[in-house]
């Protein structure tokens, strides 16, 4: 799963895109409804590519969780955030995830998983890149060796800014 450029911004419900920056934030492009707004420094910015679920050994990154999610479900939204229990969340994410620690996953984180999950499935971000599964399969190619530096010749000293031919008399 490729997570990079998605974020989740304080305040306001839904995921966004990131689409450039600027002096003193971000422009983002909401993935709900498609409308893009500044997103200033200031605000809580999440990105999704540095979130975790806490297990019983360690963490594990969302990406990795997306991914056994999208396995059981076969590329289709899992369970609505709205519609089912906290319960059935639990469940469905105990069957993929079965150590997940279920004193540090709050009931929201629930509900925030499952409604992340199902918006980009929506979108289609969901699938993994070609490029990754390419470099999975062949091994890494050697790079040629760096090429020597050419010798840089210095630089003639420049005749200071001002107008032509006019000195400054110094006094000692």
């Amino acid at each position: 799963m490729d997570l990079s450029g998605i974020l989740s911004i304080g305040g306001y419900p839904g995921l966004f895109k990131m689409v450039s920056q600027m002096k003193t934030g971000l422009v983002v492009e909401s993935l709900l409804d498609g409308k893009r707004m500044p997103a200033y420094s200031t605000q809580k910015i999440l990105a999704l590519e540095d979130i975790s679920i806490y297990t019983d050994e360690d963490d594990v990154p969302l990406a990795d969780v997306f991914t056994l999610l999208f396995k059981k479900t076969s590329g289709k939204a899992g369970p609505n955030h709205k519609k089912a229990s906290i319960q059935e969340l639990s469940d469905f994410l105990a069957s993929v995830l079965p150590n997940y620690d279920k004193e540090r996953v709050y009931n929201s984180d629930l509900k925030k998983l499952f409604q992340w999950f199902n918006l980009l499935g929506e979108k289609g971000l969901l699938k993994e890149k070609e490029e990754e599964k390419k470099e999975a399969k062949e091994p890494a190619k050697k790079k040629a060796p760096a090429k020597a530096d050419k010798e840089e010749k210095p630089k003639p000293k420049s005749e200071p800014k001002g107008k032509k031919g006019s000195t400054k008399k110094v006094m000692k």
